[in-house]
């Protein structure tokens, strides 16, 4: 089990109670966005490193266009994944541990605070 599926337990089990079934597609969404934030900020660094050493290696419409790529491909391996006997698997062995119980706000803050950090070191010189 890595950190992703760690996180889509802890968002699961919060939203289970109040949302039923929906609370699968909620942490799906909060993986997947996490995901696609983390992978801005690493874009938007290399970026900004290759521009500072004078290196071309894509246009910015190209760099954009192989994001969103990335992103729906992202979606779609988190929507395969998480829908199917890895979420049974999950749950099985989220069970038997002890549940490392994390700040819901905290974790829900996350996504928003990459974004962030993608946005100040985009708008850096």
């Amino acid at each position: 089990m890595n950190t992703f599926d760690i996180l889509f337990y802890n968002i699961f089990t919060y939203f289970k109670p109040k949302y039923k079934q929906n609370s699968i597609d909620i942490a799906i969404l909060y993986v997947s966005v996490l995901q696609c934030a983390l992978l801005l900020l690493l874009g938007v660094f290399f970026a900004k490193f290759f521009n500072q050493m004078n290196m071309t290696t894509m246009s910015n419409q190209k760099a954009w266009a192989l994001f969103v790529l990335a992103s729906g491909f992202l979606f779609f391996k988190n929507w395969m994944q998480y829908t199917g006997k890895r979420r049974m698997m999950i749950n099985a062995k989220m069970n038997k541990k002890a549940k490392p119980q994390y700040n819901i706000w905290l974790l829900l803050l996350l996504p928003m605070s990459v974004l962030v950090l993608a946005f100040i070191l985009f708008q850096s010189t």
